[in-house]
């Protein structure tokens, strides 16, 4: 029997609104295949525990990378990771300054915030979000087998869940922002294994969202330490002359440099299993002075290992002191520091909000 015509506009008007509410509802419950999600254009992100001022190794074998970086992709984030940096015991006041000191470095490297998102990770706290909902997905032999527990740990006799869990929240980091790329170091090859892993069952779980991001492996050498050139060049060394700061005034760089471990044989040559305390030495010159190892090793002719210590000395002097000009400026201007942290609070935050928000619609948190 056909319905008058009141009754069929109030019918029409109820499934309305039943379609209007279910649409709504779709935003935060459909099932994922219900909605597009537009492509992940390329995008690099990366970041650097809040330990102070950087060494040059850090400069010649990251800090250099990202500045590079920041020129080649249209989407770049660099981040302070302190969250991080909190799985070992960290002195409150000292961690406050130390964050500010990694920005007042970064932009006076070369990081320009203007091509690059520069943020404090605990700020966005997505971050610690999408690191629970992704330590869900990741079984424990998994973890218990990656070099930063088994190293650390061992280091420590034991170590702490945040320790324990450091990789799945630096999957988040990376996966946050739906990264493309990531400039790595061999080191950490297995942790974004495990990225690049999470974001498959991830996908395969709740539907295509995260791109597998691949690895940006650095061309430049590592720089040893100039104590024991067996070992990467650390801040934590307890011999005060194994690293240099780029802050270091000359006089301590030239004496840093004149300490270093070499060898018995006079003649400069790069043989980095024979002679690891020369061929780091020509690295380091190498790399401060924008040449190639064979180039190092052509303007050594003639020089005991004595003499090019001196030369090498100079160029890491002249390579460093615009930045350590630059850092010592900075430092003075706290108030500028904080609000570049504002700033890229601010637009870290655009990026990381819908894809939250997205991974807890798919997830079934909203």
């Amino acid at each position: 029997m056909a319905l008058p015509v009141q009754a069929k506009l109030a019918h029409l008007a109820k499934v309305s609104r039943r379609f209007l509410l279910l649409h709504q509802r779709c935003l935060c419950y459909g099932a994922p295949s219900e909605k597009k999600v537009a492509p992940a254009e390329a995008r690099v992100f990366s970041g650097i525990q809040p330990t102070g001022v950087p060494h040059l190794g850090n400069y010649l074998g990251a800090l250099e990378t990202w500045v590079s970086l920041q020129d080649q992709y249209p989407s770049v984030l660099y981040s302070i990771v302190d969250l991080h940096s909190i799985t070992q015991p960290q002195d409150p006041e000292r961690l406050k300054a130390n964050i500010l000191d990694m920005v007042a470095s970064l932009l006076a490297c070369g990081v320009d915030t203007k091509k690059a998102i520069l943020f404090q990770q605990s700020q966005v706290p997505e971050h610690a979000e999408l690191a629970w909902i992704l330590g869900c997905l990741t079984s424990m032999p998994r973890l218990r087998h990656l070099p930063q527990w088994k190293v650390k740990s061992r280091q420590k006799n034991e170590g702490s869940v945040g320790l324990y869990t450091y990789p799945v929240l630096q999957a988040a980091d990376i996966l946050l922002y739906r990264s493309t790329h990531v400039p790595v170091g061999e080191d950490q090859i297995q942790h974004l294994e495990l990225t690049q892993d999470l974001a498959h069952i991830f996908n395969k779980r709740y539907g295509e969202l995260f791109p597998e991001p691949r690895a940006l492996l650095s061309a430049t050498r590592k720089v040893k330490s100039l104590r024991d050139p067996s070992a990467k060049m650390s801040k934590s060394d307890p011999q005060a002359t194994a690293a240099i700061a780029i802050t270091d005034s000359p006089d301590d760089i030239a004496l840093k440099i004149r300490r270093a471990v070499t060898d018995f044989t006079s003649e400069v040559t790069y043989d980095p299993a024979a002679r690891p305390g020369v061929s780091n030495l020509v690295s380091m010159h190498a790399a401060a002075a924008s040449i190639g190892v064979e180039e190092a090793v052509s303007r050594a002719q003639g020089l005991d290992t004595g003499a090019y210590k001196a030369m090498v000395a100079e160029a890491v002097i002249r390579r460093l002191a615009p930045i350590r000009e630059e850092v010592l400026r900075l430092r003075a201007e706290r108030p500028h520091l904080e609000a570049v942290l504002a700033e890229g609070r601010r637009r870290a935050r655009q990026l990381a909000a819908p894809t939250l928000q997205e991974v807890r619609r798919r997830v079934g948190l909203c």
